[in-house]
């Protein structure tokens, strides 16, 4: 058997981190008073609109030497993030002491870009650490971060303002903390950046359009709490995987999916998502992975989904499609995972039964075919099976919705008659 490709590696990591992370089994959690305790830390230690001041580093006063400028800023960043720890069982940072901060846990020193001559601070790494605390303004002192890795730790409030000084950021991973607040927008700074990872965090709201105009490599958004509608520029995004699993997404997946070049693996899953799929997600020939389960998506599979030649896995499980499952898709030459169960198909080809398939995985169960085992109730199926939905007229699926009827101008009103006003009697003056 052949070494299982990167696609399918990925997507089953995922869902493996997925549930790791929804254990919370660390004894060191944090409860939800010292999480609020820590946001209030950090708020009221925050400057007034969120950013440094200029010159803010010579107002600190280090009787310590330093090799270059930007060492001694990064000294003042480090030591001011240290205070802002409130728990390090691991005692990561018990080294974090002196002038030589490129001997410090987790800090990385390289050249600097702009000058070889000199070393500073690159990269943070301090994934795993379980450290509880908050970001301080004063880490936008460190301008030649390229590296920002803190995934799994107990980190909490905001990402500062100051964070867009960060211009040379290239890999930012939050993920797996307690970060609270809208979308991050300082990360639309920064030109340099490829990798974004905020999953499992608090984040909140809606997802700024600019960010799929961004040349990003991998974009993690997943379990989140974001409320908003997938912007129709994420047809101009570079990303190769994006998830937005278990959040609160809504509305349509956007036609300009179609035009996602990169695109190799794409996660909609546990969202509130709806309407017909679009027929240009057939476009995306480089996809291996397309799970858009636990959605409310509706009508038929379009037949435009035979095109995906490079798939995978494909997982529309758990949603209240209908019509007929064609044969085509069931034999895609790279398909090896095959969900389409919980849906209301009625009717499936023989390429997608499962005890006729013994090269794939075929999951068909809680459907509507009724020569098959596991399948939902008469009547169930009935009350859905009878009112069926035409794709071409949807917004979703690519036709437009219906426009209300033109309510008819209103009738011109005869103007009343116009009086001339009665001529003004002025009183007769007094004595």
């Amino acid at each position: 058997m052949g070494k299982p490709r990167r696609s399918q590696v990925f997507y089953f990591s995922f869902l493996f981190f997925c549930f790791l992370s929804s254990l919370s089994t660390s004894s060191f959690a944090l409860s939800d008073a010292e999480a609020s305790y820590l946001s209030q830390r950090q708020l009221l230690t925050l400057p007034e609109n969120g950013e440094l001041p200029d010159g803010f580093e010579f107002q600190v006063q280090i009787n310590l030497k330093f090799d270059n400028s930007r060492l001694r800023r990064a000294y003042i960043a480090l030591q001011a993030w240290k205070k802002a720890m409130y728990s390090d069982p691991k005692n990561i940072t018990n080294n974090w002491v002196g002038p030589n901060v490129c001997g410090y846990s987790g800090v990385f020193c390289a050249q600097a870009l702009d000058d070889p001559k000199i070393n500073v601070v690159a990269g943070v790494d301090l994934n795993h650490a379980d450290i509880a605390g908050y970001l301080p303004a004063e880490l936008g002192l460190m301008t030649d971060l390229a590296l920002f890795h803190i995934n799994s730790n107990r980190f909490c409030g905001i990402i500062p303002k100051s964070f867009s000084e960060l211009t040379l950021m290239h890999e930012f991973d939050v993920s797996n903390n307690r970060f609270v607040g809208p979308f991050p927008d300082v990360t639309l700074s920064w030109s340099s950046v490829r990798y974004i990872d905020i999953r499992f965090n608090n984040f909140e709201g809606q997802i700024p359009p600019e960010l799929f105009e961004m040349k990003l490599d991998a974009l993690f958004l997943n379990n989140n709490r974001f409320t908003s509608t997938i912007p129709e520029s994420i047809g101009q995004s570079t990303v190769s995987v994006v998830t937005f699993a278990n959040n609160k997404f809504k509305g349509c997946i956007p036609r300009s999916i179609g035009k996602m070049e990169n695109l190799d693996e794409i996660i909609f899953m546990n969202n509130d998502l709806g309407g017909c799929f679009p027929p240009e997600v057939g476009s995306l020939k480089n996809l291996t992975v397309f799970d858009a389960s636990f959605n409310s998506f509706v009508g038929a599979l379009p037949q435009e989904f035979s095109n995906l030649i490079g798939v995978n896995v494909l997982d529309i499980s758990h949603n209240k499609l209908t019509g007929v499952l064609p044969e085509n898709i069931c034999k895609l030459p790279s398909l090896s995972n095959f969900s389409f169960s919980q849906n209301y198909f009625n009717e499936a080809a023989n390429a997608c039964v499962p005890t006729l398939r013994k090269d794939i995985v075929l999951d068909d169960t809680g459907n509507c075919l009724g020569d098959r085992p596991k399948q939902k109730l008469g009547n169930e199926c009935e009350a859905v099976l009878s009112h069926p939905i035409d794709c071409s007229k949807d917004k979703c699926g690519g036709g437009s919705s219906p426009k209300p009827p033109v309510k008819p101008a209103p009738k011109p009103q005869p103007k009343p008659p116009v009086h001339s006003p009665p001529q003004q009697v002025l009183s007769p003056p007094p004595p």
